[in-house]
């Protein structure tokens, strides 16, 4: 924008003024055309010779006698004007503001970049997210097996996903605390799976579990006053109902629950009886695990049961 308003006086006020090899206004170097205008002005904020271009437009140039029509007896004896001083040293200034605000602009953005803290949750993430989701759920339906959404969060580095090098009962303890609602065919939901891995990376509401009711609560209040006309069909998708966690519910937490309790068991009695019997470690530990399936009225998966059985086979 500079450069045409620039490129358009400069054709209306030094446009006529004759063109002399000697002088910054020469065949290669005028006002006569728009283009030729706009390269001129290029090379001025370049630096490059543009007091000499300048001196050449001042008051007392002579004029083209091309400029004015044949027979024309009014002609004028100077072209120039003592406006291109305020012409060129405005415009050197103002070019010079610009690239010197884009110099740091290029300079700031890049050390941002080099200094971003990798650990900060940023939009980024989520489109990290999105893509690895959307490995799994090529159809974008907006569910994914249990079982998948625990391997697409082990893919994805933190803060939002746990990282191939997180410790398993780190992660078990960590889609406990995270609790969503499975439906029948085994599926949870994409929104409902990303806004609790959001309060679980930055610790929104969250505490022990005879708290959660409590901090959902607090939750559910503050996205109604954030989004009061969206909160009435967002938060049964952020956050669950609590008929959807209850007993005889299946939930995430409950299921890794039982996997880590399985995991613990196993590792202890392990480490207690390595040389004894091993189908004497499983016969307790599947009593455990039928005891918590019953106690809680659920329909715990296959997985759950498979390391009590490989003891005792």
């Amino acid at each position: 924008m500079l450069f045409f308003i620039w490129a358009i006086i400069g054709m209306q006020v030094f446009g006529n003024i004759k063109l002399d090899s000697d002088t910054g206004i020469n065949r290669h170097n005028n006002f006569r055309t728009f283009i030729e205008a706009l390269i001129l002005l290029f090379r001025c904020a370049t630096g490059e010779s543009w007091q000499q271009i300048m001196l050449s437009c001042v008051d007392g140039r002579p004029c083209d006698p091309e400029s004015y029509p044949p027979g024309d007896t009014d002609r004028e004896n100077s072209c120039g004007l003592d406006f291109a001083y305020i012409y060129f040293c405005t415009f050197i200034f103002l070019c010079s503001f610009l690239m010197l605000n884009l110099f740091v602009a290029v300079i700031m953005d890049n050390f941002d970049y080099l200094t971003r803290d990798s650990s900060i949750l940023g939009p980024h993430h989520l489109d990290e997210y999105i893509r690895m989701w959307s490995v799994i759920d090529p159809s974008a339906t907006g569910r994914i097996h249990y079982t998948d959404m625990y391997d697409v969060l082990r893919d994805m580095e933190p803060p939002v996903g746990f990282g191939k090098k997180c410790p398993y009962r780190l992660a078990y303890r960590k889609l406990i605390r995270m609790n969503m609602p499975i439906r029948e065919d085994g599926t949870v939901h994409f929104t409902t799976t990303l806004f609790a891995l959001i309060r679980e990376s930055l610790m929104i509401k969250v505490g022990p579990a005879e708290e959660m009711d409590k901090k959902d609560d607090e939750m559910k209040d503050v996205i109604r006053h954030c989004w009061p006309v969206q909160a009435k069909k967002m938060l049964p998708i952020l956050i669950p109902p609590n008929d959807e966690l209850n007993e005889g519910r299946l939930t995430v937490g409950k299921i890794y629950a039982g996997l880590l309790i399985a995991e613990n068991w196993k590792a202890y009695k392990a480490s207690q009886t390595q040389n004894s019997n091993l189908r004497m470690v499983g016969l307790p530990y599947l009593s455990l695990v039928i005891f918590f399936s019953f106690y809680f009225n659920l329909n715990l998966p296959l997985e759950v049961f498979d390391p009590a059985c490989k003891l005792i086979m």
